[in-house]
């Protein structure tokens, strides 16, 4: 939930090294997000008195000018103060305002907000432009293929089932209702389960499995990975399900920083506060919105007098709460976010129309005349998709308005469904540049789509790079002196034969 406050981080101060201390079991989280220098490991040796001095022994050794403190708790504020780092900032919680420089009042108000609006809430007190983005995990290509290559012979759609959660069993749905879930995942929906877990969570995982009728169980029906994935392999896994079932736990998080559909079961807790960022206006506590993408979540929980305690084990004994969240509701769940059409995602500059290097007068335009054939691919069932990355934006080379101008011609005249372009930089990191799958994601909430059922069409490496990491079919079209590429499936001269084959192949 740190994810946006970093990114406005790195936004503010961009020459400046962003280091973050972490405890190791999230370190992965953000051990290759581009936003950060150096990930520092909150190491166990840095607990107790003794380890605090430790720690900030550590941290005085790299010297550095500013600590902001995300984390509520004394013992950020001492280690960072006994480090002698010169500024020191955090929300005034537990006694900590006199081990601050820069102590900011926490209200009522900061109290109720979700969490990530609360920590972008401290930088816009510090006097920080802090942005709303999505947060988004960076997964490298051999990450997005693996994971995929570890599905490959599941049936579809893959629902992948996270029943664990850390804090305690007032945030766990009965075992006995995910076995049932799972029956019906794979006879009323004729999919697949994938359930996870850590090390400490297979017996949960197995209460699962022993409550199927074993004629169900089968290479292609279920994948029990509880207790055999580290953190980066689950991450991959979350992102290449049909969609992702959890308690209000640490993968429900991961899940909506990877853009997948998801169904968030709550009991003690309150999605106000640690759901899926559904908010809409985050500029209410005027923090401006860059939305670069959505995934597509549901909450389920019972609005009960009891609920949400915040406790980790129910004081009544029968966590009522999420007992009486039926497996029937979730599939109906299920059955909403699941995707189940396909798309033909199409590049513009290069693929639709002359690449024009930073396209800004409607006197570059030339689209393509094959483009017109394009119309056709509808009878095959699919939907048209365009996706663009616009850095001229950014750089003040293109105005937003030409822009969206030229999309109006794509989709008013040539029968595109939707069309998406990227407007940063790329240095920014975002979610959306190609070959990240920001735009994508942000079709599939739109369009319902099942992008391992689509096709990606474009005329560059970063285009084919993107139909590998979702899972789609790479089509590259290049030119007389372009090269090949390495994850392309096929490749074209021209539009007019890239779609007699796609009329051809598929149905």
């Amino acid at each position: 939930m740190t994810l946006p406050s970093v990114r406005a981080l790195r936004q503010a101060f961009p020459e400046s090294d962003l280091h973050m201390m972490v405890k190791k079991w999230v370190r992965p989280v953000f051990e290759r997000d581009p936003n950060i220098d150096t990930v520092i490991e909150y190491r166990k040796e840095f607990e107790g008195v003794t380890g605090k001095l430790v720690g900030s022994q550590a941290l005085k050794k790299v010297g550095y000018d500013t600590a902001i403190l995300f984390q509520n708790a004394f013992d950020a504020a001492i280690i960072t103060y006994l480090a002698g780092i010169p500024e020191r900032l955090g929300y005034n919680r537990d006694a900590r305002g006199f081990l601050l420089t820069g102590a900011i009042k926490i209200t009522p108000e900061a109290k109720r907000l979700h969490h990530i609006l609360y920590y972008l809430n401290l930088l816009k007190n510090l006097g920080i432009k802090p942005i709303y983005r999505h947060p988004w995990i960076y997964i490298d290509m051999e990450e997005h293929l693996s994971a995929l290559n570890r599905i490959s012979s599941l049936k579809r759609p893959v629902v992948l089932l996270n029943p664990g959660a850390v804090y305690g069993s007032a945030k766990r749905w009965p075992t006995g209702h995910f076995s049932e879930l799972s029956k019906m995942i794979i006879t009323e929906l004729y999919g697949s389960v994938v359930i996870t877990g850590s090390k400490g969570e297979t017996a949960i995982a197995d209460e699962i499995v022993n409550g199927l009728d074993k004629d169900l169980v089968n290479a292609g029906t279920l994948l029990n990975l509880s207790g055999k994935t580290d953190l980066r392999e689950l991450i991959g896994l979350i992102s290449k399900a049909d969609a992702v079932v959890t308690n209000d736990s640490g993968p429900m998080h991961l899940t909506y920083a990877v853009g997948a559909p998801l169904v968030a079961l709550f009991g003690s807790t309150d999605p106000a506060l640690t759901g899926p960022p559904t908010f809409a206006n985050p500029e209410s506590i005027a923090i401006p919105s860059d939305i670069e993408l959505d995934s597509r979540s549901i909450v389920l929980k019972r609005d009960l007098d009891c609920s949400p305690c915040f406790e980790r084990e129910c004081p009544g004994r029968n966590t009522k709460c999420l007992v009486d969240i039926t497996p029937r509701e979730v599939l109906d769940a299920l059955r909403g976010i699941i995707p189940t059409n396909k798309a033909a995602f199409f590049d513009r500059d290069g693929t639709l129309c002359r690449d024009a290097d930073y396209l800004n007068r409607m006197d570059d335009l030339e689209i393509f005349p094959e483009v017109r054939e394009l119309i056709h691919l509808k009878e095959k069932g699919y939907i048209l998709i365009g996706i663009s990355n616009q850095s001229g934006v950014a750089r003040g080379i293109v105005e937003r308005e030409f822009t969206e101008r030229v999309i109006g011609i794509f989709t008013g005249q040539y029968g595109f469904d939707g069309f998406y372009y990227c407007p940063h930089h790329p240095d920014e990191n975002c979610a959306c540049r190609k070959p990240s799958s920001g735009m994508v994601l942000k079709a599939r909430k739109d369009f319902n789509i099942d992008l391992r059922n689509s096709i990606v069409v474009g005329d560059k490496e970063s285009d084919m790079e993107l139909a590998r990491t979702i899972g789609a079919r790479a089509l590259l079209l290049k030119s007389e002196n372009a090269g090949g590429s390495i994850y392309a499936d096929e490749s074209f001269r021209n539009l007019t034969s890239l779609i007699n084959y796609i009329h051809e192949t598929y149905t």
